[in-house]
């Protein structure tokens, strides 16, 4: 997922956040839920913002949804612009793009 830091915040792009089906892979549907219950802002069709408040809950959810499987890791995985400095709760989850 393309991720980029602005003023302190983790902002995902909204074209790569799994996107809601109600008849859908429960999974996904999980994975979606899971992610906007900690989102600070999750707007339709714009990006999300996390605070760095959950930066670590985030980084246990994605390396949880990774490791199970069923999700690979372009939807597991944080991309970022290059030369961005990547915060110490979201190396393990992230690269650059």
């Amino acid at each position: 997922m393309r991720a980029r830091l602005e003023n302190n915040l983790l902002f995902l792009h909204c074209d790569d956040v799994p996107p809601y089906k109600k008849t859908g892979s429960q999974v996904r549907n999980t994975y979606f839920w899971a992610l906007k219950a900690i989102a600070a802002h999750a707007p339709y069709a714009r990006d999300w913002e996390f605070d760095p408040e959950v930066w670590v809950a985030l980084q246990r959810l994605l390396l949880s949804f990774a490791e199970s499987g069923y999700l690979g890791l372009r939807e597991t995985l944080l991309e970022f612009p290059p030369n961005t400095p990547i915060p110490d709760p979201l190396r393990a989850v992230s690269t650059w793009e």
